[in-house]
């Protein structure tokens, strides 16, 4: 397993991604404080905080960690770092910087470390032997942490952020370009997160065959985006009609996803604070898209799932129209419900072609521990024991 010059490209535009996105939701909160939606424009601000320093807390959970496995000192400057909202950039510049060095510099493992003046920033921990073996690995883990981590962010920011542009969207006579072009690339940034996390999560485990093909990864893409945006236009739709039913709806939806996560019994975190912590932002995501907790069979859970994605989708409608009196914007909602439809049967279609000709069987994983040979099997990265597909 190596990094290559893709992978160091694809490091390259999420790093970007995460720039243009922190970019756009300052946009958007000035936009609504700007047109007198202060509501609207508190709720996005809170959505962004909330996120955010739950992405912080993880990342300094996890040098914290490293800094423990290693001896090193420095957790007072990593815990001001991330204080200030510069953990996610610190390892984005870290993860560049090796990425790079390994991508089109360097040829040996002894320059992973980055010589005196990385090994002496306390940001930095000390490589470990296993890591110094494989620094390819090593970069691969550290890429997957960033795609965890921004996992995290755009389901708690951009899906809630969503839906409220989406209301305003339905609930106001004129519709903008800006408007709209703010919501589709929001949807296409939470598809992609999506699948790029799918990619590195298979590429940073040895036991998984790599997601590997462009026509894989488009029938992942759509099946992800399609499903997700049938399920959030629906709850839009309901959330038009009564918001407080829509907030009842994901409330219980929510609750369903943690308890599904509290009987899987996960133990991703070290600490119980944080595995509590872990299994909210699980139960969060659980909300709008399906994921498999423990890496186990899918076959079941996910049918149940989409069974009841799509029991939600159909009952939102038909309460929608059966409670919406007729009025001059009849048509636009005709055609938001055929959208909701047609996404929703085309997102299904796509889930299935993919999981029967495209997801990389189980039964042809090779395995990482082979006793008979001695080997001693490599450190498993902490993407391990998150969610898997």
């Amino acid at each position: 397993m190596r990094f290559t010059k893709w992978n160091f490209l694809m490091l390259v535009l999420g790093s970007l991604i995460y720039v243009v996105d922190l970019i756009i939701d300052i946009w958007v909160s000035v936009n609504f404080f700007y047109k007198g939606q202060h509501i609207f424009g508190i709720l996005t601000v809170s959505f962004v905080l909330i996120a955010a320093g739950v992405v912080q807390c993880f990342s300094f959970m996890w040098y914290k960690e490293d800094f423990q496995k290693t001896g090193q000192k420095g957790l007072n400057c990593s815990l001001l770092i991330h204080c200030f909202q510069g953990g996610i950039f610190t390892r984005y510049w870290f993860a560049l910087r090796k990425g790079f060095c390994l991508a089109f510099q360097c040829s040996n493992s002894d320059d992973l470390s980055g010589g005196p003046s990385l090994t002496q920033d306390p940001m930095v921990t000390t490589p470990s032997k296993e890591e110094l073996a494989d620094p390819h690995q090593t970069v691969i883990n550290e890429v997957a942490d960033l795609s965890m981590l921004r996992l995290f962010e755009i389901y708690l920011e951009a899906s809630p952020q969503l839906m409220i542009q989406l209301y305003d969207l339905m609930e106001s006579d004129q519709v903008g370009f800006s408007q709209v072009a703010a919501i589709v690339i929001s949807c296409c940034a939470i598809s992609w997160s999506t699948v790029d996390y799918h990619i590195a999560l298979r590429k940073s485990l040895p036991d998984k065959k790599l997601l590997s093909g462009l026509c894989p990864r488009l029938m992942y893409l759509f099946y992800k985006l399609l499903t997700f945006v049938s399920w959030i236009l629906s709850a839009s739709l309901l959330t038009l009609l009564n918001i407080h039913l829509s907030l009842i709806l994901l409330f219980i939806l929510w609750l369903s996803g943690i308890a599904w996560a509290c009987k899987q019994q996960t133990t991703f975190c070290a600490t119980k604070c944080m595995e509590i912590l872990y299994r909210v932002v699980v139960g969060f995501i659980l909300i709008f898209t399906f994921f498999n907790v423990k890496g186990e069979n899918t076959k079941f859970p996910m049918s149940a799932y989409y069974f009841m994605r799509v029991l939600a989708t159909v009952g939102s409608l038909v309460v929608f129209w059966f409670c919406t009196s007729p009025n001059e914007n009849q048509n636009f909602f005709r055609v938001i419900t055929i959208i909701i439809i047609v996404t929703l049967l085309l997102g299904i279609l796509f889930l299935i072609v993919y999981y029967t000709s495209f997801h990389p069987s189980k039964s042809e994983e090779k395995k990482i521990f082979d006793e008979i040979d001695g080997t001693t099997p490599p450190r498993a990265c902490r993407i391990r024991h998150f969610l898997m597909q």
